[in-house]
This record gives C-alpha cells, sequence and structure tokens, in this order.
C-alpha cells in the first residue's frame, strides 16, 4: 500500500516538475507583453520632439508689453522652438534694462520667436498674440506703461508683411478703435540679461499680466492642410464620401459606423485632414448620425444659410475643404452649451488617439488631459 502511495507521488511530483515552469513561464511572458504594451501606449501619448536639424525655422520679433509673460507664453505654443526676451527698434546701443526703463533710448520689450514652419505658421503664432495684448492701447500694457511697453511686430523678410496686414486686417473687424501696434523691419535686436530669460520658469509667481491658459486654447494651423485636385478627390473618396462632401448629399440615418461610436481620438475631414471635432465633445443622440457638441476651434467650420427642402437650417462645412458636413441645431444637451452638430460620418476619417502622434496631430494630444 505504502509503496503505491510513495509510487503516486513520484509520478505526480514527475508532472509538477514538467508543468510548473512552463506554467510560470508562460505568465513571466504575460506580464513582459502587458508592460511592452502599456510603454508603448504611454510613448504614443507624447509628441515626437524634432531635433533642431529636422526643423525648417523662421522667426519673428514680437512686442507686447512686459517681455517676461509674453515669453513664456509664446514658448507654450506648439511648433515654436525657442524665444528669448530682449530690447528692439530703440536708439542705441545694447541697452540694459535700466536704461531701457529710464533713459529713453527707445527700445520695446520685444520676445524673439524661432518656430518649426512646418509645425506652426506665421499667421497662427499672430493669433495667439493678438489673444494676449490690446492692440489699441498705445504704450500701455496691463498694468505698464511706457514706450518701452508698446505693442509691436518687427519682421525680418518682406514676405512676411502681406501675413501681418492680413492678420491685423482680422483683428480690425473686433474693434471700434484703430489697431496701433507698430509693424517695422528689424533694426537690432540685443538680446536682455539674463536673469529676463525664462524669467517666469524661474519665478513662477512672479509679475505676468497674460493669461497663460489662452495657449492651451488650440488654433488649428491652416497651413498644414491643403484640399487636393478635384481629379484626387474622385479617386481617392468612395462613392458615397464624394456625393456627401462635394455634391451636398446626405447619408442615410443609422448606416455609418461612426453614429454610434464612441472611442478616444478625432474626427477629421476625409478630403483634407483638417481637425475638426473631439470624441469627448461626441454625445449620444437618437438622430441616426454623428453629433457634437462643438468643433475642436470655431474657425475650422463655415456656417450657410440653407433653405432647400422648405426649410431654413443652418448648414455646416469644413474650412480648407469646403466639404458639406451636415447641419447644427440648437436641441443639444443643455450641459454641453445646447448645440448639435448632426454631421455625415461620410465626411469623416476618425483618428484614434493612439495613432494621432504617428498621423501628423500631435499638438493636439494635449486637448485628452
Amino acid at each position: 500500500m505504502r509503496g503505491s502511495i510513495y509510487a503516486g507521488l513520484v509520478v505526480v511530483g514527475v508532472v509538477l516538475l514538467f508543468f510548473l515552469p512552463r506554467f510560470f513561464q508562460q505568465n513571466k511572458s504575460v506580464k513582459r507583453d502587458s508592460e511592452v504594451e502599456i510603454n508603448n501606449e504611454e510613448l504614443l501619448l507624447v509628441p515626437r520632439i524634432k531635433s533642431e536639424e529636422e526643423i525648417v525655422m523662421k522667426e519673428i520679433y514680437l512686442a507686447g508689453g512686459c517681455f517676461w509673460g509674453l515669453e513664456e507664453y509664446m514658448s507654450r505654443l506648439h511648433g515654436v522652438f525657442d524665444v528669448t526676451s530682449g530690447y528692439a527698434n530703440g536708439n542705441t546701443e545694447n541697452p540694459t534694462y535700466e536704461q531701457v526703463c529710464h533713459q529713453n533710448t527707445g527700445h520695446a520689450e520685444t520676445v524673439h520667436v524661432r518656430y518649426d514652419s512646418e509645425e506652426v505658421d506665421l499667421k497662427t503664432l499672430l493669433q495667439y498674440y493678438f489673444r494676449v495684448i490690446d492692440p489699441t492701447s498705445l504704450n500701455k500694457q496691463g498694468n505698464d506703461r511706457g514706450s518701452q511697453y508698446r505693442t509691436g511686430i518687427y519682421y525680418i523678410h518682406d514676405d512676411q508683411i502681406p501675413i501681418i496686414q492680413e492678420v491685423i486686417d482680422e483683428e480690425q473687424k473686433k474693434y471700434e478703435k484703430p489697431i496701433v501696434v507698430e509693424v517695422e523691419p528689424l533694426k537690432h535686436y540685443f538680446l536682455a540679461e539674463e536673469y529676463h530669460q525664462d524669467y517666469l520658469k524661474k519665478n513662477p509667481n512672479g509679475y505676468c499680466h497674460i493669461d497663460m491658459s489662452l495657449a492651451d486654447d488650440i488654433i488649428i494651423p491652416e497651413n498644414l492642410y491643403q484640399k487636393p485636385s478635384e481629379e484626387e478627390i474622385k479617386n481617392t473618396l468612395s462613392p458615397i464620401q464624394y456625393e456627401v462632401t462635394q455634391e451636398n448629399g446626405t447619408e442615410r440615418p443609422f448606416t455609418h459606423e461612426y453614429w454610434d461610436q464612441f472611442a478616444k481620438g478625432i474626427y477629421v475631414d476625409v478630403v483634407t485632414g483638417e481637425p475638426l471635432f473631439l470624441s469627448t465633445d461626441k454625445f449620444e443622440s437618437s438622430c441616426g448620425w454623428p453629433s457634437f457638441a462643438k468643433p475642436i476651434d470655431q474657425d475650422v467650420i463655415q456656417y450657410v444659410d440653407d433653405k432647400t427642402f422648405n426649410m431654413i437650417r443652418t448648414e455646416v462645412r469644413s474650412r480648407i475643404g469646403d466639404s458639406h458636413l451636415g447641419h447644427v441645431f440648437d436641441d443639444g444637451p443643455r450641459a454641453l452649451g445646447g448645440l448639435r452638430y448632426c454631421i455625415n460620418g461620410s465626411s469623416l476619417k476618425f483618428i484614434p488617439y493612439e495613432e494621432m502622434d504617428q498621423e501628423g496631430y500631435g499638438y493636439l494630444l494635449k486637448l485628452f488631459n
């Protein structure tokens, strides 16, 4: 009897010795694979940073009151490589801060902005700039008064002039008073003392007249997206995508996969790739079409009066592609603002959150934080 028991134990032991190592190895492998997946996902959340050699660098000089705040603000913008503080367009050489403040040197506190022109264009940077200045105030911004606190855009290439003027003309429509921002070629720029550089990074509670949160209010750069030729559009789009976007068609409700999809990511114009809507602004709707509370940026949407079918509606179209998207109604959830952008799924392309960076939308990742 004892012999049988011992024999049985030996068999069990052999079996355990054979299978247990495999069991633990499998578990170890599963854990290792899981860790790799998590790490890969985390890497996707951070846009890849280009080296300086990869950047098509351009530059502009901006004056907007105290340079401490403007330097920090501009440095937070997507596509900006480097910002420094200095003194521009005065009548003395190598002025000190004390001289600029008290000896009428004629210099303006100015920031030198170097940026990646493939990631952000001059127009977009100037639109951000105008968000944080009062362009109708002469020699005064925030609590600071004096000619050194004047506003100014100092260019180094003549081809920047039309862009600067275009932005100023657009901004002028917002004000009754004339815009007094100085627009001149850069005469000279002298770097300010070291303690002024990155001042607010060194002194987070230092004085600043600028609302830094405005740097996070996304402006979609126009230069990143282009409308293809008519032939390319016909060859690329499916028949229903072409009918909807190019011929103002409407897909049947409940027929497109996006109508009840709520995965994390962004929705872009299927024609140009221009970002239009965030998944976080999408809500459940019984209408049968994708429904959003708002666009990523109001400027990417065009609004057109639509009186077809004996109705009065507001059509929405994309900015760059002029694609027909759908309509906007005022019957959306009140908690989300009350609007319902009722959009044809065929006019959209969904970019999953995990693929945004590799698809060129890394600058929008922060919208999900």
